[in-house]
């Protein structure tokens, strides 16, 4: 019996807000999946570009691949996705974890949003369950449910890759926050160590790094290496000493630059908010609600 193919993986980095989007497949003329697109912001001017989509979009069309899936780990707070924009030009279903409706719900609160917003996830073409069987042309994966930093959060399993979203990133950074909305450092740490649990040689593709001075972005890890290295969450930490870390890290943060302007375009998928009777569509800024 021929061994499944393994997953290749081509990532794309945007210095702008750190963030990684991977393209998996099983080599040219095969089906891919695109995990976690960005486009491009200003918070400046409110205006938007794809000049990074459009180098997945040339990556993807140069080596003959056929965009199945475009995945998104959570609604991200750090970037806006691409999703509605790549599906527009390459096609595929937009796919994202079924407890995007609490955070739906608990956002449409927050801006105040208009009564047509819907609260079911039908922005998205398909809603994933945790266990669920993810299907990439030739290769076969699972999606694991890990909750911590969202309620949403996935991370997609394919091969002896693992797309970790936001609940990982590189051993010398440590782990994702918690303290937005239905987060939850100790959901987070079952998460993480449900991740750790996997085959050691397990790659881990993270969706961001904020390295320190002196070392360059980076975005692959394995299970065997964050086990020894993670400065949060390495073997012999406890549930009890990761939460008690992480709630008083997160007191100390920052919230992202474009949390206000990316949650409103990642709840809908990537599309804008419907224009207005001037034709323009606007993004909401709530005072003194977060």
């Amino acid at each position: 019996m021929t061994a499944p193919p393994l997953p290749q993986v081509q990532t794309f980095f945007d210095p702008a807000t750190w963030t990684f989007t991977h393209v998996v497949h099983a080599g040219a003329g095969t089906a891919c999946a695109i995990v976690d697109s960005v486009l491009d912001y200003d918070p400046k001017s409110g205006r938007t570009r794809t000049d990074s989509a459009d180098k997945v979009i040339d990556y993807v069309r140069t080596h003959g691949l056929r965009t199945q899936w475009i995945l998104e780990t959570h609604a991200h707070a750090d970037h806006l996705t691409a999703a509605h924009y790549l599906k527009s030009r390459l096609g595929g279903r937009i796919g994202i974890g079924e407890h995007i409706r609490k955070v739906q719900k608990v956002f449409k609160g927050i801006f105040n949003l208009e009564p047509g917003f819907r609260q079911d996830g039908t922005q998205f073409d398909h809603l994933f369950r945790e266990g669920e069987e993810l299907r990439i042309g030739e290769l076969t994966g699972r999606v694991m449910h890990v909750p911590g930093h969202t309620p949403a959060d996935l991370a997609y399993h394919v091969g002896d890759a693992v797309f970790v979203g936001d609940t990982l990133f590189m051993p010398d950074v440590g782990t994702a926050r918690c303290d937005f909305p239905g987060g939850d450092a100790n959901a987070l740490y079952a998460s993480v160590r449900r991740i750790l649990s996997l085959p050691g040689e397990t790659r881990l593709f993270m969706c961001h790094d904020y390295p320190p001075d002196g070392r360059s972005p980076a975005f692959q890890s394995t299970v065997a290496e964050q086990r020894e290295k993670n400065i949060h969450i390495h073997d012999g930490v406890g549930q009890e000493q990761f939460a008690d870390m992480r709630t008083k890290r997160d007191a100390t943060l920052e919230m992202p630059v474009l949390i206000l302007p990316s949650v409103q375009v990642n709840i809908r998928a990537g599309e804008m908010p419907p224009r207005e009777d001037n034709g323009v569509s606007y993004l909401k800024i709530p005072v003194n609600a977060l």
